[in-house]
């Protein structure tokens, strides 16, 4: 009875961390999506700062991409420690 117990707490983890890593690539992909759209209106209202526009995109969509990869890495390593 204890083991099955166990199986299904496990089973349990590793569906939580599975969820997770899919909740983090999602919103990571919402975030960049709506700095791409912002950037796009930007550059449309004052075509002359495009530079530094897309500059600042790039950076923040780089930041977003790191929190997102640590919160995957995260879900993952939960499963297996």
């Amino acid at each position: 009875m204890l083991a099955t117990i166990l199986a299904a707490i496990e089973g349990t983890i590793g569906l939580g961390a599975c969820l997770g890593a899919a909740i983090a690539a999602i919103g990571a992909g919402i975030g960049i999506g709506k700095i791409g759209a912002s950037a796009m209106e930007a550059i449309a209202r004052q075509p002359e700062s495009a530079g530094d526009i897309r500059s600042n995109m790039i950076v923040i969509a780089a930041l977003i991409e790191g929190v997102a990869l640590f919160a995957v890495i995260v879900c993952v390593l939960s499963m297996f420690l």
